[in-house]
């Protein structure tokens, strides 16, 4: 599930933290897990630098990755209970800085998956194979692959 770059309105964040809950609890309904990938902080209290969800808007996802665009740019976070409950419940936690050369992520490739579900603001797309995630914390070296 993932932020539709070409919807992205800085000024509706509040409405995707509806939309993405809605979809959390289809993954939930479905006993799926799934990778959420948009822009700026997930789960920050500032609307303004990221999409202020709660825990429970988005607790079925496995793998959360933040990423920014030129006009929305990745703030450091400074820590939360939000944070704690991605590191307590095994949540894999992404960073994607897109003007580095060994950080970024294919949407191209993504728009071309099957469409599950359009969204006003994200889509749900499923891959014909299995998706491969693998993660070195201590180096902060991690892929998404299929």
């Amino acid at each position: 599930i993932y932020v539709d770059l070409n919807k992205f309105d800085k000024t509706k964040t509040q409405e995707m933290a509806l939309e993405i809950e809605s979809l959390n609890q289809y993954m939930i309904e479905q006993k799926r897990k799934y990778v959420l990938i948009g822009p700026g902080r997930w789960g920050t209290r500032d609307r303004w630098i990221g999409i202020p969800v709660k825990w429970h808007m988005i607790s079925n996802a496995r793998v959360i990755v933040e990423t920014a665009m030129d006009d929305f740019p990745l703030e450091a976070s400074s820590g939360s209970h939000f944070f704690h409950n991605v590191t307590s419940m095994s949540v894999g936690y992404f960073t994607v800085q897109p003007e580095l050369s060994t950080s970024y992520i294919n949407f191209k490739m993504l728009d071309d998956q099957l469409l599950v579900y359009q969204g006003e603001y994200f889509k749900h797309i499923r891959f014909k194979t299995p998706v491969k995630i693998k993660m070195d914390g201590r180096k902060r070296i991690y892929l998404i692959s299929v």
